[in-house]
């Protein structure tokens, strides 16, 4: 599926991946309607990007806007990336309202919009990118239920796949697992991990080489979304995106 002249939804579009990949699918022509919480951070964007780039201020867990926005603008594409910043610290120093915060944006988005998407159903050859985390095959001890949370999106997004083609619905699901990332949420852990192994963020960062960066993940999304025949699911590294055997 050609992002040229498609329409698309971001969810957790303001910063981040979220971000990159609307830019992304802009300069290659897509109609974007991101979506976030905060109105000033969606509209620097729309001031970035352009007429291309629909700000919609709301909150990604709304069953009420994922069946609204589906219904109105019938997108060809739906990338479901909102989430929470995770409370940094071991299991024993969590509560259970820090641990579960990932649960309660990244899961719940993920199953809203996946859900709605099939219930409408959105039309055949529609594609739906859900962004897990390499946290859901590897644990992140420091950061709660991050890694559970970011694992159940993955699983949904399989669950989906099946779905979709049990109902003969034609709509594509996609998992992206990306790794460990300097940037945006990714900036605490790095700082987390490297205190946890006793070394500085310099020397941290010089063993995670070559880096996972938002432009890295946007590049990965447009091409999982242009190949018809993709996998299901793909890890991305700073060297690309390999397929994932389950």
């Amino acid at each position: 599926m050609s992002t040229q002249k498609q329409t698309a939804v971001v969810t957790g579009a303001s910063r981040g991946f979220g971000r990159a990949i609307a830019a992304a699918l802009v300069a290659n022509g897509a109609t974007v309607f991101g979506i976030a919480r905060n109105g000033a951070d969606l509209e620097a964007v729309r001031e970035e990007l352009g007429d291309g780039f629909v700000p919609v201020v709301g909150d990604a867990t709304d069953e009420q806007l994922a069946e609204r926005l589906l219904a109105e603008h019938r997108p060809g594409l739906v990338v479901l990336n909102a989430g929470a910043t995770p409370h940094l610290g071991p299991v024993h120093e969590q509560t259970w309202e820090s641990f579960s915060t990932n649960w309660g944006v990244d899961a719940r988005q993920a199953f809203v919009w996946t859900r709605a998407v099939l219930v409408q159903p959105l039309a055949p050859g529609s594609v739906v990118v859900e962004m897990s985390s390499g946290a859901a095959l590897n644990g992140s001890p420091l950061s709660g239920g991050y890694a559970a949370a970011k694992a159940a999106v993955r699983y949904l997004s399989g669950y989906a796949a099946d779905e979709s083609a049990r109902a003969g619905l034609g709509i594509r699901f996609v998992a992206l697992l990306p790794q460990l990332s300097p940037t945006g949420i990714g900036s605490l852990g790095v700082d987390g991990y490297s205190a946890r192994a006793g070394i500085d963020r310099e020397t941290f960062l010089a063993r995670m080489q070559p880096v996972v960066t938002p432009e890295l993940v946007a590049k990965a999304v447009l091409e999982v979304v242009a190949d018809p025949e993709s996998a299901p699911e793909y890890v991305v590294t700073g060297a690309g995106v390999k397929p994932l055997d389950r």
